[in-house]
C-alpha cells in the first residue's frame, strides 16, 4: 500500500474541514502582535486582566487569577496541585497582602479552615480573615472534609470560605476521570449557609468563579479539571460583581438549564458535571429526550426547575454519581420535594466504577440512556466536527509548541470555525511519558458542540480525523494507528525519509494501516529547517513553523495547492516565517512531504512466536515530572562530584541506565555502558592490521587498517562510511589537567544525548580524552561564552571582540591561520577559568570522523577495512598540528578496541551486475574503489556474469603511493579490472593526471555512458580535479556519445537524479 502525495481527511465537504471554510477565518492577515504571539506561548491570563477580554489560555488559569485577586489567603491542599491546579498563584501573589498557604489533605483537612474564619484575637488572624480565604481541593479532598463543613462558621462581611473544587480523580488503574461520585456524600451534607455552583464548559466556569467572589455567603465551586478548564480556547475573563449578596440578584443566572425537544416526555436530571454534557450532546440528537442541568444545587430553587421542566414532561429520572451503588447522592431528594405536578421521579445512582465507563464512551452511556428512558439515540445522525491530535514526548521539546501553533490558527481569527486544544498526559507510555493533544474544530454557528468540552466530543468518537506523531520512537511500542478513523492521514515527524519510516513500523501496526486503509506521510522536519534556515531564524521555531504548514496542507486535502497554502502562511505568519522568508518557508514544506510506502506481509509460520502486542495510550497524568509543565524537559547540565555518583549508577542500574530498546531476535542490541554519550547506534570492533603502505622516507604516511567484527553485530553495505570515535592524545590531556589544575581522576557527571534525565559518570580524564573535544577548533561562540569568565577585564574585552562580527577578520586568523584549540584559547587568555562542569557545555563533543570503509562485507566477512592518511601541518608559528582522529587511528595497535558506527554513503554499486562501473579515485580516495572490485571479484569467482570494470587512479609517485598495486595487478591480470588508467603525476617531466587517461578512453567512456549499457561514473577524492573530469566527459559525450556541449552538460545532471554520476570529494 502506498500513500498518494494529496492528503486528504475524510469529509471534506463538512464545515470545518473545506479550504474556503478556513480562508474564511483567515480572512484578515494577522497583525504583527498577533503573528508574534504565534509563538509565544506564554499565557496571557492574570489578576490584572480586563473583564471583558477574549482570552486564549485555560480557564482554570482564571480561577487561580480570581482567587489571587479577590482573596486574603489562598490555601492549596496537595490534591489540587498534584492535579496541576494551584501552581500560578503563588507567582501572581508574590509582594501582596495574600497569603498563599500549601498544606496536606487528610481526614478533617478543613479544620484549618474552620479555625482561620473563626479566628480574631491575634494579628495574623485577623488579618486573615479580612476578607475571603480561597480553598483549591478536588472531590476528593472535598470529601475529607465532610466533619468540618458542617462546623464552619457563618459567613460575615469580614470573613467567608470559597472552596474552588477541581473535579478531576485517579481510579484503582491510575486512570483520570472527571466523576463528581467522591464529593456526592459531601455535596449532600452541606448546611444552608453554602452555595453550591458546578459547571461543565469552560466560559462557565470562568463565569461561576467570578459569582463566587460576587457572593456575600459560603461557595463551594466544582468545575471540570479534566478537560474543560484545561482546554487551550477562547473565553471571556469574567467580572466580578460586588454589589450583589445572593444568587437571585444575579441578572441572567438560571439555576438550571433545558435542552431538547420542547415536547419531550422524559426528561434526565443531573449535576452540571462532564456527564450532563455527555447527556446534553445525546439530547440534541435524540428527538423526544429532555435534559436538566443543575447549575446551583444550593440554594435549591423548586420553582426555577419547575420553570425549566417543559409541561410536556412527564417522567424525570435523576441520574447521579455516588461512590458505590448504595450511597445516597445530593440531587434525588431535592427534585423528588421540588412538587412536579403529574410527573413521575425515578433516581438511578451510577457508581463510580461504571461512571467511568460512561466518561469514556458516550455511546455506553447512550444505552444506559436509551435504557432507562425508552428513548432512542440519535447519534449515528453524527455530528459535524473534526478532531486533530498531536502524539509527543518531552524529547521532542523543540516541537513541544506545535499543538499550540495550530490551534492558533483557529483561536484567534474570527469565523465560522471553534476551536479547542486539550492536552493530556501519559505517564507510563515511555521512560518520559507521552503527550496527547486533541484539537477539535466545531462550526461556531453549532450552539451545542462549540460550547461543549474536548472530551464530551472526544467520547463521541474516541478516533480522530488527523493523527501527528512527533517523537517516532512511540510507533515501535504504542498503537499509534488506533487513534485515528478509517482512511485518515498520519503525519510522521522523522529524519531519514520514507523508508526510513516504513522500516520503524512493527507488523501489528502494518496490519491496522493496511486493514484499515490509513495514509501515512513523513516530514523531516530536521532536514528541512537545516537546509532553509539562516543565522538570524530560530531553528526551533522554524521546525515548529514547517511542521504547522505541514498540517494545514493536509487539513486542507484534495484542495491544497502550493499557491493555497502560501496564502494561508502569508495570512498567518506575515511575509516572514522564522526568519525566512513565506515562500522559501512553503515551497520547504510541500517539498519535503513524502507518503510511506506500507510493505505488504508474508504471512507468520506456524512456529513463530506471536507479534509484539502494542500498548495502549491511557489518560493518567494531568502534566509531566511538574505541574508547571510546558513540554520542554528540565536541562541536565554536567557536574563535578565524587565517586559517590559512579558507585551509585553501577548499584542502581535500573534507575540510572537508559532503557534498552525493543528489537528483533537477530538485531544488534548497543551496550548502554558502551559510550553512553552518542547517539549513534555504536559497535566495539578489534584491531587487527595497522600497516603502513607509503616508505618511511615519504613525506605523507597513508596506512591500512583492519578491524575484526566478529559477535559486534556490526553490519555494513558497499560504498558506506565507518565513523570512527577517536580519543584525545593521552599526553596532552594529563598536560591539560596539570596547567588548569584539574584533577583526572576526580569524576564528572555528564548529560546522556537523547534522554532528558539521564545521566554518566566518568573520571575527568576519560570524559577530556574521549569525549570533551578540548582539541577542536572553537567556534564565534565559544569567545563570546568564555568572555563571561575572564576576571581580567582586557582579556573579556578581546574575547567579546573576537565573538562580535566586528571580530570576524580575528577569528579568521585565529581559526584558519593559526588553527588554535579550544585549549589555545584557554591558555591565550588565562583568566577565563570556567569550572569544568562549564567547561563541558560550552566545547562539546568530539564528533566521528567518517572514513569510507575499503572493504566489502560479502568478500571478507567478519572485518572492516580503512585506507587513511595521516593529516598533520605546522602553523605559521611553527607549532606542529595533527588531526585528531588519524593520530588517533595511526597509533592503534593490534588487539586495541576502537567503537565505531556506520554511516551511509552515495557510493552505491548499480542495481544490475553487468552495468559498466568507471571509478576514479585519487589518493586514499581509493578506499570505497577496494571494496567495488572486492565484490565484482567474488562475483567473477562464483561464476556469476559482471559488467566491465574500469579503474582510474592517481597519486604522485608510483613507487612510493600506489596504493593496493600489487592487489591491482593481480585483478586486471584475471580480468576483474577490464581497463585501468594509472596517472602518477611527479614520475613525468610532464604532469599526468587522472583526466588526461580519461581523454585518451574518450570513445570508450562516452559509449558507456551514453549507451545502453547505462554505465555508472563515480569519482572520489579532493575537489579540485572535479572540474577537469567533468570537461573530460563533457567532451567524450560530445565525440561519441552524439551530443551537443549544452546536451551533453543536461545529460551529466539527469545522470546525477539517476544516480549515475555520483562524486564524494572533500
Amino acid at each position: 500500500m502506498s500513500s498518494a502525495l494529496v492528503p486528504t481527511m475524510s469529509g471534506v465537504s463538512t464545515p470545518v474541514s473545506s479550504s474556503s471554510t478556513l480562508a474564511a477565518s483567515l480572512s484578515e492577515p494577522s497583525s504583527p502582535k498577533a503573528r508574534k504571539e504565534i509563538f509565544d506561548n506564554q499565557n496571557s491570563i492574570s489578576p490584572h486582566t480586563i473583564p471583558g477580554t477574549t482570552v486564549t489560555g485555560p480557564v482554570a488559569y482564571t480561577i487561580e487569577a480570581l482567587a489571587a485577586q479577590y482573596s486574603s489567603s489562598v490555601v492549596v491542599f496537595d490534591l489540587a496541585e498534584q492535579a496541576g491546579f494551584g501552581s500560578h498563584v503563588s507567582q501572581w501573589t508574590e509582594g501582596s497582602d495574600v497569603k498563599v498557604i500549601r498544606t496536606q489533605t487528610r481526614a478533617g483537612a478543613g479544620l484549618g479552615l474552620a479555625g482561620r474564619l473563626s479566628e480574631g484575637t491575634s494579628e495574623d488572624g485577623a488579618r486573615a480573615t479580612k476578607g475571603t480565604i480561597t480553598a483549591f481541593t478536588t472531590p476528593e479532598g472535598l470529601a475529607q472534609m465532610i466533619p468540618v463543613l458542617s462546623a464552619i462558621p457563618a459567613p460575615s462581611t469580614s470573613a467567608r470560605l470559597v472552596i474552588q473544587v477541581a473535579a478531576v480523580t485517579p481510579t484503582p488503574t491510575l486512570e483520570l476521570t472527571p466523576t463528581l461520585a467522591p464529593a456526592a456524600r459531601a455535596l449532600a451534607s452541606l448546611g444552608s449557609d453554602f452555595t453550591v455552583l458546578i459547571s461543565s464548559t469552560a466560559q462557565e466556569a470562568a463565569d461561576f468563579a467570578a459569582i463566587s467572589y460576587s457572593l456575600s455567603g459560603h461557595v463551594i465551586h466544582v468545575f471540570d479539571h479534566a478537560g474543560a478548564t484545561r482546554e487551550t480556547g477562547k473565553s471571556t475573563f469574567p467580572e466580578v460583581i460586588s454589589s450583589i449578596s445572593t444568587l437571585a440578584e444575579l441578572p441572567n443566572f438560571s439555576h438550571f438549564t433545558y435542552t431538547g425537544s420542547s415536547d419531550a416526555e422524559v426528561a434526565l436530571v443531573l449535576l452540571n458535571g462532564p456527564l450532563a454534557a455527555l447527556a446534553r450532546l445525546l439530547a440534541n440528537y435524540a428527538p423526544g429526550l429532555g435534559v436538566i442541568s443543575v447549575r446551583a444545587l444550593s440554594p435549591w430553587s423548586p420553582e426555577a426547575l419547575r420553570r425549566a421542566l417543559p409541561e410536556s414532561v412527564k417522567k424525570v429520572h435523576v441520574v447521579e454519581e455516588v461512590p458505590n451503588g448504595s450511597g445516597a447522592g445530593p440531587l434525588f431528594g431535592d427534585v423528588l420535594t421540588s412538587e412536579l405536578s403529574g410527573v413521575s421521579v425515578r433516581g438511578h445512582r451510577i457508581p463510580s466504577k461504571r461512571s467511568e465507563v460512561f466518561h469514556n464512551s458516550v455511546n455506553a452511556f447512550a444505552e444506559f440512556v436509551a435504557e432507562v428512558t425508552s428513548v432512542p439515540s440519535g447519534l449515528t445522525q453524527g455530528a459535524k466536527y473534526k478532531s486533530l491530535a498531536f502524539l509527543s514526548t518531552p524529547a521532542s521539546a523543540s516541537l513541544a509548541h506545535l499543538p499550540q501553533v495550530t490551534a492558533h490558527t483557529f483561536l484567534t481569527q474570527g469565523g465560522p470555525i471553534a476551536a479547542r486544544l486539550l492536552s493530556s498526559y501519559d505517564a507510563f507510555a515511555s521512560s518520559q511519558g507521552a503527550v496527547i493533544s486533541r484539537l477539535v474544530l466545531t462550526p461556531s454557528n453549532d450552539e451545542h458542540l462549540s460550547k461543549a468540552p474536548v472530551l464530551s466530543i472526544a467520547s463521541l468518537e474516541q478516533q480522530v480525523d488527523c493523527l501527528t506523531i512527533v517523537d517516532p520512537t512511540l510507533l515501535a511500542s504504542h498503537d499509534t494507528f488506533d487513534l485515528v478513523k478509517n482512511g485518515a492521514p498520519v503525519l510522521v515527524l522523522a529524519s531519514g525519509g520514507a523508508p526510513e519510516v516504513a522500516s520503524r513500523l512493527p507488523r501489528a501496526a502494518i496490519e491496522s494501516i493496511n486493514a484499515r486503509n490509513i495514509r501515512v506521510y513523513t516530514f523531516d522536519v530536521d532536514k528541512a529547517a537545516a537546509e532553509i534556515g539562516t543565522r538570524d531564524s530560530d531553528s526551533s521555531l522554524l521546525q515548529t513553523a514547517l511542521a504547522h504548514l505541514v498540517i494545514l496542507r493536509i487539513y486542507l486535502g484534495a484542495t491544497a495547492t502550493p499557491a493555497a497554502v502560501q496564502t494561508l502562511s502569508a495570512r498567518i505568519y506575515g511575509e516572514v516565517v522564522a526568519g525566512v522568508s513565506n515562500v522559501t518557508a512553503c515551497d520547504a514544506a510541500w517539498a519535503g512531504l513524502a507518503g510511506v510506502e506500507i510493505p505488504s506481509l508474508e504471512p507468520l509460520a506456524e512456529d513463530a512466536a506471536p507479534p509484539k502486542k502494542l500498548t495502549s495510550f491511557n489518560f493518567n497524568a494531568l502534566s509531566l515530572d511538574d505541574p508547571a509543565y510546558d513540554g520542554r524537559p528540565t536541562p541536565v547540565v554536567p557536574t563535578l562530584g565524587s565517586w559517590a555518583e559512579a558507585a551509585k549508577r553501577l548499584i542502581f542500574r535500573e534507575a540510572f541506565s537508559p532503557a534498552a530498546p525493543t528489537l528483533t531476535e537477530d538485531a544488534h542490541v548497543t551496550d548502554p555502558a558502551l559510550r553512553p554519550d552518542l547517539t549513534e547506534e555504536r559497535f566495539l570492533v578489534t584491531c587487527t592490521v595497522n600497516k603502513r603502505l607509503t616508505p618511511l622516507t615519504y613525506d605523507r604516511n597513508v596506512f591500512h587498517l583492519e578491524f575484526d567484527t566478529a559477535g559486534t553485530g556490526l553490519k555494513y553495505a558497499i560504498g558506506e562510511a565507518l565513523g570512527v570515535h577517536g580519543w584525545n592524545d593521552e599526553t596532552e590531556v594529563l598536560e591539560f589537567c596539570e596547567w588548569y589544575g584539574a584533577d583526572p581522576k576526580s569524576v564528572i557527571t555528564l548529560p546522556v544525548p537523547g534522554y532528558s534525565s539521564q545521566t554518566h559518570s566518568r573520571t575527568v580524564f576519560h570524559a577530556l580524552q574521549q569525549q570533551i573535544d578540548l582539541f577542536g577548533r572553537p567556534p564565534k561562540s565559544f569567545y563570546g561564552a568564555l568572555a563571561d569568565h575572564a576576571e581580567n577585564r582586557d582579556e573579556a574585552m578581546a574575547l567579546r571582540f573576537i565573538a562580535a562580527p566586528e571580530g570576524s577578520a580575528t577569528f579568521k586568523k585565529l581559526s584558519e591561520g593559526d588553527t588554535v584549540t579550544f585549549a589555545d584559547v584557554l591558555r591565550q587568555f588565562p583568566s577565563a577559568r570556567p569550572s569544568l562542569s562549564e567547561l563541558a557545555t560550552i566545547i562539546g563533543d568530539i564528533k566521528p570522523r567518517h572514513y569510507s570503509i575499503a572493504s566489502a562485507q560479502s568478500a571478507v566477512g567478519d572485518r572492516v577495512d580503512l585506507l587513511v592518511v595521516t593529516v598533520d601541518w605546522v602553523t605559521p608559528s611553527g607549532s606542529p598540528r595533527y588531526g585528531q582522529c588519524t593520530r588517533y587511528l595511526a597509533g592503534l595497535k593490534a588487539g586495541q578496541k576502537v567503537t565505531v558506527s556506520i554511516k551511509p554513503s552515495v557510493m552505491k554499486l548499480p542495481p544490475d551486475d553487468m552495468q559498466p562501473i568507471i571509478m576514479a579515485g585519487l589518493g586514499t580516495g581509493a578506499a570505497p574503489f577496494r571494496a567495488f572490485i572486492q565484490h565484482r571479484a567474488l562475483l567473477v569467482s562464483q561464476g556469476k556474469p559482471a559488467g566491465p570494470l574500469i579503474y582510474y587512479f592517481g597519486s604522485r609517485h608510483r613507487s612510493q603511493e600506489y596504493l593496493y598495486g600489487e592487489e591491482l595487478e593481480a585483478y586486471i591480470a584475471d580480468g576483474v579490472i577490464t581497463h585501468a588508467g594509472l596517472a602518477f603525476s611527479r614520475d613525468t617531466k610532464k604532469k599526468v593526471y587522472i583526466q588526461h587517461k580519461m581523454r585518451e578512453d574518450s570513445e570508450m567512456l562516452g559509449k558507456m555512458l551514453a549507451g545502453p549499457d547505462k554505465g555508472v561514473f563515480y569519482l572520489c577524492g579532493p575537489t579540485w580535479p572535479v572540474p577537469d573530469v567533468y570537461a573530460a566527459l563533457i567532451d567524450s559525450l560530445v565525440q561519441f556519445g552524439g551530443k551537443t556541449q549544452e546536451e551533453a552538460a543536461q545529460y551529466l545532471e539527469d545522470l546525477k537524479e539517476e544516480e549515475r554520476y555520483v562524486l564524494e570529494v572533500y
